[in-house]
């Protein structure tokens, strides 16, 4: 762990904390991993974060500057967190304005080197205050904070968000869609068309150490999706930045533009951003050989209800945008439904036992209600503080939808203001998250809606293809 927060936690349990051993220790750590990367060709160091509005946000420096940024942070101001999706700023009731500055500290766990950007390296950064202090507001540390709750309770999350994703050849933001391939959904004609592509962005995805299940043409024009290796929480949610930078990095190599906006175009099927879980309890995966549905535990039932029963507030983190409502329908495979169902595409939560005899790793969850407009930090540790809630209020599933939902079955929210009048409602969101982050959360979806939530579709989603 590489981390001001992770460091203080390992030292205190030792016994004193030293903060000028600490800096040196990362000092030293990075002065070995820039020569490194000088060596090998890099010249600046990307330092990432995602903020309220889900957009990937960042820093650079030197390579020969990772050092000092690894000891000391480097400088950027609180407002951040209530940047909106065009870069306007609002402001919360505990962060915003312009005053006060923090520290954005590089994980140089991981550290990569971009292989679809030469030159260049990335590392993933939390944010502290002057003094060392966590900023309440950084989403990474809360999903940390989630990750030592549920480690405390001897338990472990794997996690992996499914990226899906359009492509368009270059042009100015206000043209009109040109897809580089009109291939049928799940088409070979689309793998064969974009073939150099696709290659090329296996090629880097493995360089950079990503564990690739499968790649292929999705369902609407020009859309490809990726699946990745389950890993811990925090490393899903950075994997998850990584990945979507290089698919963007790749895409530009090759002409094109890139958009994991909800909607591309107006009544067609969006871009998901699919959240897939499992709970482990040591070795074994408690989604399988329990006595409850399909082999669920009586734990891994108590943290998927839990999970079900905070949909409709969690779609506030999940599925942020105006826009976001746009995909959220009905028989577009969205989970549109407050509902669980074995292998039901249409419901929210959707249940995979995996093949028989493939193993304890087959067996998992997918949240199909939220999208690629999601900052994945805030998504997965809400959703693990919503599965820890049930699991200790030892809640159960309610009776389980197998196919089309019918009238009777709840929809999920279907603007955002609903959404939000649910995130306002819930106590366990609040708590877990703390006040400043959950606040400043509130102000960004807030001031969005104002933005944009009265556009007409064609509008709406013509602001924001692009920003995602």
């Amino acid at each position: 762990m590489s981390t001001i927060a992770a460091e203080q936690s390992e030292a205190g349990a030792a016994g004193a904390v030293d903060p000028l051993a600490e800096r040196a220790g990362r000092a030293a750590r990075a002065r070995v991993a820039a020569a490194e990367l000088a060596a090998e060709g890099v010249a600046g160091v990307v330092l990432g974060w995602v903020d309220n509005a889900g957009l990937a946000r960042v820093k650079t420096v030197p390579v020969r500057r990772l050092e000092a940024a690894a000891a000391w942070g480097v400088g950027a101001a609180p407002c951040f967190d209530v940047f909106l999706v065009d870069d306007s700023i609002t402001t919360s009731a505990h962060i915003g304005g312009p005053a006060g500055d923090l520290r954005l500290v590089p994980d140089l766990d991981r550290l990569t080197r971009l292989a679809a950007q030469p030159g260049w390296a990335w590392a993933p950064v939390e944010r502290f205050a002057q003094d060392g202090a966590a900023h309440p507001g950084c989403q990474r540390g809360f999903l940390r904070r989630q990750v030592a709750a549920a480690a405390a309770r001897g338990l472990e999350l794997r996690a992996g968000i499914e990226i899906e994703w359009v492509v368009a050849r270059a042009g100015a933001p206000g043209e009109p869609l040109d897809y580089p391939t009109h291939g049928p959904a799940y088409g070979l004609h689309r793998l064969i068309d974009l073939s150099d592509y696709l290659r090329d962005l296996l090629q880097a995805l493995d360089e950079q150490g990503l564990a690739v299940l499968q790649l292929h043409p999705e369902y609407a024009g020009g859309q490809f999706e990726l699946s990745l290796a389950p890993e811990d929480p925090v490393a899903a949610a950075d994997t998850t930045v990584l990945a979507r930078q290089t698919i963007r990095a790749v895409g530009v190599r090759h002409g094109l533009r890139t958009s994991v906006a909800p909607v591309v175009e107006p009544g067609a099927v969006g871009n998901g951003g699919h959240l897939h879980l499992s709970l482990w309890r040591g070795p074994r995966n408690l989604g399988q050989g329990g006595p409850g549905p399909y082999g669920l535990t009586a734990e891994a039932e108590s943290f998927l209800a839990g999970i079900l029963a905070e949909l409709p507030a969690l779609l506030c983190l999940g599925a942020p945008s105006p826009a976001s409502y746009l995909r959220l329908v009905p028989q577009r495979w969205a989970g549109a439904y407050q509902c669980w169902g074995l292998e039901n595409r249409e419901a929210a939560l959707r249940l995979i036992p995996g093949p028989p005899g493939e193993g304890a790793a087959s067996a998992n969850a997918e949240l199909k209600c939220f999208d690629a407009a999601a900052n994945p930090y805030l998504l997965i540790g809400a959703v693990l503080a919503a599965g820890l809630a049930g699991l200790d209020a030892h809640q159960t599933l309610p009776a389980e939808v197998p196919a089309l939902p019918t009238e009777d079955v709840p929809r999920l929210p279907t603007t955002l203001p609903q959404a939000l009048a649910e995130y306002r409602a819930s106590t366990l969101l609040r708590e877990a998250m703390g006040a400043p982050l959950y606040e400043a959360v509130l102000a960004v979806r807030q001031a969005e809606h104002e933005l944009l939530g009265a556009l007409p579709p064609e509008e709406l989603v013509a602001a924001t293809r692009w920003r995602y």
